[in-house]
């Protein structure tokens, strides 16, 4: 596969892309430090993801290809305190085999423009210390470390150091 092949479009999530959603967030549980779960979650957990991010009008952006989702983009709160209302801590996934076509940029882009237009000040990244490819995408989209956290994670029987990265959306709120 290259980059010649793949068409996608990004779009609002909706129902029916849960079960795709929940497949590439599965996949990051068993397979990388990017999300600190042991199991794979079920689907009840998604839908309780979901419903939270509509009630709460958080987006879900995911990136479809011949009309299969192949990577999503959130953000959310980053604390739950009042005084940290205008700064969320945002999400990207891409399915392992859409990896490097630039979808997780394309998908990026779009949650930024959708917190700038929110009206947010901040976003955040957490980054497993180690997964240096996510490090260097956010340090390309000008988000900056701002935090190392050692040893805070325990997966794969080793513990596990988290980066935060942050981006200043607009000054002035």
């Amino acid at each position: 596969m290259n980059a010649d092949n793949i068409n996608y479009k990004l779009r609002n999530a909706n129902q029916d892309d849960l079960p795709a959603i929940l497949d590439i967030y599965n996949y990051e549980i068993e397979h990388a430090a990017a999300i600190y779960f042991y199991d794979q979650l079920p689907f009840s957990w998604i839908q309780n993801w979901y419903d939270s991010k509509l009630i709460n009008d958080f987006p879900i952006v995911v990136a479809e290809n011949n009309e299969k989702v192949i990577g999503f983009a959130t953000y959310g709160k980053f604390r739950d305190r009042p005084a940290y209302q205008f700064t969320v801590e945002h999400s990207v996934y891409i399915h392992k085999d859409f990896r490097r076509f630039g979808i997780a940029s394309a998908l990026l882009v779009k949650i930024i423009t959708m917190a700038n237009e929110a009206g947010y000040h901040t976003l955040i990244g957490g980054v497993d210390a180690s997964n240096q490819g996510s490090i260097t995408f956010h340090k390309q989209h000008n988000f900056t470390e701002v935090a190392h956290f050692k040893e805070v994670g325990f997966k794969f029987n080793h513990f596990l150091d988290l980066k935060f990265f942050q981006l200043i959306l607009k000054r002035g709120n």
